[in-house]
């Protein structure tokens, strides 16, 4: 039986948790840390100005959100499906399947959003969900997976629709870390499952990908 979320069991998950809330409480009990993680940390999406920023944005973007419910609802789904899938594949695989989609996220939006500023794990959060959305894939013909599949496609399908009924909602990230996501939890399925150190294999995958997200990050934003 998998355990439940705990410290202890998901450190990752938790410490993210808890920094990203963190940070932004900081952001709302000073304004002046607020603008300042603002215009350093959140990714700046150039459109068609010409402005290239700063690679690393694609990243900490993941730390800041722009309002409470926008972090309740990030945390919240971290919390659903980050802990029990960190305990199967490992701490450190976990880590570089968060940071390789926070990446991918940033990314997508950067290179092909309307110029603007853009907040938020989402990118993160949806790489998580590809990657369950994978699993429930793979084990669709057993009732279990069946299931488990059918309510994440319900899921997926109101994510889908959210876009065109509330305005502002960064889609191209949400595309990015869900690709990713799908990816490497593809990667993880045909090279780590079943192998010895899969987990030290998951990693790899998982940085590999970090690698080739901030690469391309510098020769298309």
């Amino acid at each position: 039986m998998t355990r439940s979320p705990a410290f202890a069991s998901a450190p990752v998950s938790m410490a993210i948790i808890a920094i990203t809330s963190g940070i932004y409480l900081l952001g709302f009990v000073s304004p002046d840390i607020n603008r300042w993680l603002v215009e350093n940390l959140a990714l700046i999406r150039p459109g068609n100005t010409g402005y290239q920023p700063e690679v690393y944005r694609i990243f900490t973007v993941a730390l800041l959100h722009g309002g409470l419910m926008h972090l309740l609802f990030n945390m919240y789904a971290l919390y659903i499906f980050g802990p029990r899938l960190e305990q199967q594949v490992g701490s450190p695989a976990f880590t570089s399947l968060y940071l390789a989609s926070a990446g991918a996220g940033g990314l997508l939006s950067a290179a092909l959003g309307d110029a603007g500023i853009s907040v938020g794990a989402s990118g993160a959060i949806f790489g998580l969900f590809g990657a369950w959305m994978f699993v429930a894939w793979k084990m669709r013909h057993s009732p279990g997976g069946r299931a488990m599949f059918n309510q994440l496609g319900f899921l997926m399908a109101i994510n889908i629709a959210l876009p065109f009924l509330v305005p502002g909602i960064d889609w191209y990230g949400h595309l990015g870390g869900f690709i990713a996501g799908v990816g490497i939890a593809a990667l993880w399925s045909v090279f780590a499952v079943g192998k010895p150190h899969a987990r030290s294999i998951r990693t790899v995958i998982g940085v590999a990908v970090i690698i080739a997200v901030t690469v391309t990050a510098f020769l298309v934003i």
